[in-house]
């Protein structure tokens, strides 16, 4: 289940700050870095709204896959002449093969434990074209994530709607817990709703260790997008 239900409509608002056009400009410098021959075909899983598709759109024939009925809606508002399907990470089956497959923005984060991500990136690898690419960017890593830290801000200041999100980071074993409170303000009034988001703090090995056991060569680009990206490449 997406941990984006009720903010879902508001998801384009609040990461409005998140430069989209600089990612997809990155991304595309690394895999025409990395590719032998020209890559046609792009796969985004847990694609959101679309924010990295109407950027990488441009260069490929893209397809975005989501868990959140609710982020799909928007993305194919924004985005009609693109193919979205719902899909679990782990276990979406398009029955085709892509020259890259993405999983951007952490999502990977929101696998439990090893076995799932060790599961989401074999389906993902499955989809991945002979001589392809999956790229995926990570959550946090143990040690990077702060414990009790407090945050607060107006993530959306317009005339006619404010929100304002507020969290308190919590560590618990080897995941990161955040109830994310969100209050949006309209003309019509104001409401007040909590979206939990658990997410894994996976050590670089195991990601490498993931995109190996399914049957990818496996590297790290440290600085990636800003939290770094693990890189797969298919024989």
């Amino acid at each position: 289940m997406s941990a984006y239900t009720e903010s879902a409509q508001f998801y384009d608002l609040i990461y409005q700050w998140k430069d989209y056009p600089k990612e997809a400009e990155t991304l595309l410098e690394l895999i025409e870095s990395l590719r032998t021959t020209p890559a046609r075909t792009l796969l985004d899983v847990a694609c959101g709204t679309g924010a990295h598709l109407v950027h990488l759109q441009k260069h490929f024939e893209c397809v975005g896959v989501d868990i959140s009925e609710g982020l799909l809606e928007v993305a194919r508002k924004k985005l009609p002449t693109l193919p979205f399907y719902e899909g679990d990470m782990r276990t979406f089956n398009l029955e085709r093969r892509f020259d890259v497959v993405t999983c951007l923005f952490s999502a990977i984060g929101y696998m439990q434990n090893l076995e799932e991500l060790r599961t989401a990136t074999a389906n993902m690898a499955r989809h991945v074209a002979p001589g392809g690419l999956l790229i995926i960017e990570p959550w946090f890593h143990p040690g990077q994530f702060q414990h009790g830290a407090l945050h607060g801000r107006l993530m959306v200041d317009l005339p006619d709607i404010k929100i304002a999100r507020m969290n308190v980071s919590l560590v618990e074993g080897d995941h990161s817990i955040m109830d994310m409170h969100h209050l949006v303000l309209t003309r019509d009034g104001g409401k007040h709703f909590v979206e939990r988001h658990v997410m894994s703090l996976f050590p670089p090995e195991m990601y490498l260790e993931a995109l190996t056991a399914a049957g990818l060569q496996a590297q790290h680009d440290p600085e990636g997008l800003g939290r770094g990206l693990f890189i797969g490449t298919a024989s």
